[in-house]
């Protein structure tokens, strides 16, 4: 992604989507979109059945802001189910994951701190135990 320009006011017919494995991803303040050197946001939209399974990120910390649908989200071995307006904070190096836990899309927002990771920004280990077995899944 590189715009034209750096923005200091993103509209939304400037925000750029993208796929990812876990649903479709607006970067709403990203590095190359705006100045923004601490903070990294994205909305995702995640269809039914989808998920980002567990997780992490070595290097950042997250707030996941619910919008619409339901999330069964886990921090570290801890799960809740969130709805609209509800908020999941996740230290940094801990591991997560994301479920859509409705039969519609799951709508949030995704704030990581710092913007950039000068590592690898995500590691899945959800083929790893206790991860892998931990819903059941095993």
């Amino acid at each position: 992604m590189r715009p034209d320009r750096i923005h200091r006011f993103v509209t939304a017919a400037e925000v750029t989507t993208s796929p990812s494995p876990w649903g479709r991803r607006e970067h709403l303040s990203v590095p190359g979109l705006t100045e923004a050197e601490k903070l990294y946001m994205v909305r995702m939209t995640m269809p039914p059945g989808g998920s980002h399974p567990f997780h992490r990120h070595p290097e950042m910390e997250e707030l996941l802001y619910i919008l619409s649908g339901r999330a069964e989200q886990w921090v570290d071995r801890t799960s809740r189910v969130l709805g609209p307006g509800d908020t999941a904070h996740i230290p940094v190096g801990v591991v997560h994951g994301t479920y859509n836990a409705g039969p519609d899309d799951l709508v949030f927002l995704a704030i990581l701190s710092p913007a950039r990771a000068q590592g690898e920004a995500v590691v899945d280990v959800s083929t790893e135990e206790p991860w892998r077995s931990l819903r059941g899944n095993a």
